[in-house]
């Protein structure tokens, strides 16, 4: 895996604005991945935008941030700087670390996919997807989603995640890259759906009966 690419996203606006697209390199970057995920957290959504807007369930610290990065870079977007959208990958690794993501993955080992348990794969988990509020609408999510996968499917046959049901912004999004509902969940006081986004065209299992 290369260390670093980048896309410059030229958007035609009368003050023209560079978007940059790359892996997340430091930790003025990091931290603004922290700041970005804060002002997305689900306490901080208005209950009426939740389901438009979107939010996000997972809070990671500062550290663990660092720790996740230092293992598979998380996939930015910076305008004039600052960071507007992320992507964060995963791996098995460090989900023991964090109470909401080992939930997660007790829960996902047990489902069904490619004739296999998913504990028997080296997947790559998404932790997190996340675009600033004043730059959604232009397909920044897909090129996140992009450029994630070009980084880490020649490690990974596929990237799995959950969404929270009451999340249709966010469903919506990982079913348009291509992920695919595989089975649904109950953890943490909420409902999920399971998505996988299937890289090495493993056999297509039908859905699994929801677990509790």
């Amino acid at each position: 895996m290369s260390n670093f690419y980048a896309e410059d996203l030229l958007l035609i606006t009368p003050n023209p604005i560079i978007m940059t697209i790359c892996l997340a390199t430091t930790d003025r970057e990091i931290q603004g991945i922290r700041d970005l995920q804060e002002a997305n957290l689900k306490e901080n959504v208005a209950l009426e935008k939740r389901s438009v807007d979107g939010f996000l369930t997972a809070k990671y610290s500062l550290d663990f941030l660092k720790a996740m990065n230092k293992s598979t870079p998380a996939i930015i977007a910076k305008q004039n700087g600052e960071v507007v959208g992320y992507a964060l990958a995963t791996n098995r690794s460090l989900m023991s670390q964090h109470s909401l993501l080992s939930d997660l993955s007790s829960k996902i080992n047990k489902i069904s996919f490619g004739g296999k348990t998913i504990a028997n794969f080296d997947y790559l988990v998404v932790g997190q997807l996340c675009v600033a509020k004043q730059v959604r609408g232009q397909g920044l999510a897909q090129r996140l989603y992009a450029h994630f996968k070009t980084t880490y499917q020649e490690q990974y046959p596929f990237s799995v995640t959950d969404v929270d049901q009451g999340n249709l912004a966010s469903l919506k999004t990982h079913l348009k890259v291509g992920f695919q509902v595989v089975s649904t969940l109950q953890y943490g006081n909420s409902n999920w759906h399971v998505v996988i986004w299937d890289w090495k065209r493993l056999k297509k299992q039908k859905p699994s009966k929801s677990m509790t």
